[in-house]
């Protein structure tokens, strides 16, 4: 159910709606902010994919959930009518469903690569327990094993950025209509 009042006329895209009218500087950031991470992130497609997976199924954002990056990113950017020089989508081979499928059983299943599992269980905690993780020295020792300070310094922010909009997204019930991304690619 959509939490703010959207004419009729707006009904099939609130989110496009509370960007021309409410918050305008504030939502222009943010739809800056998650075009950067789909457009400048370092990490594999795969493991952008598993966190930002795991962070759709924590936030309960519908259309999160079905998003994929390999298909709908470029999506993201075609009402500019300009595709970036860089998108998630050219950073390596897209995931099948079989793997969406198994990222909430991320640390038993056998699909996920020790960088990916890492990069999963780093948004989860992220997402949920922000204060452990800031002091698990485990996790960081795996971490920087594993990861650049750069794909560490990626990964938080587009984990930030996946909580914080999806979250928005859900709590307001634009998750619950189809959202231009969507419409371009069908």
């Amino acid at each position: 159910m959509i939490r703010i009042d959207i004419p009729a006329d707006s009904a099939a895209d609130p989110y496009s709606y509370a960007a021309r009218t409410h918050g305008r500087e504030i939502m222009a950031g943010a739809d800056a902010f998650s075009k950067a991470v789909y457009q400048h992130s370092i990490l594999s497609l795969r493991e952008f994919e598993g966190a930002r997976s795991r962070i759709a199924q924590i936030n309960g954002c519908v259309i999160c959930q079905q998003f994929r990056a390999a298909k709908d990113a470029p999506s993201m950017f075609a009402a500019t009518g300009v595709r970036p020089d860089h998108l998630i989508s050219d950073n390596g081979p897209a995931p099948d469903e079989a793997f969406y499928d198994a990222v909430e059983q991320w640390r038993t299943s056998p699909l996920f690569s020790p960088r990916e599992r890492l990069a999963i269980e780093f948004a989860e905690r992220f997402a949920q327990e922000p204060k452990v993780i800031a002091a698990d020295e485990d996790f960081w020792a795996r971490a920087h094993a594993l990861f650049s300070d750069a794909e560490i310094v990626d990964l938080a922010h587009s984990v930030a950025a996946w909580v914080g909009l999806g979250r928005v997204a859900h709590v307001l019930g634009f998750d619950s209509v189809c959202l231009p991304f969507q419409q371009a690619a069908e």
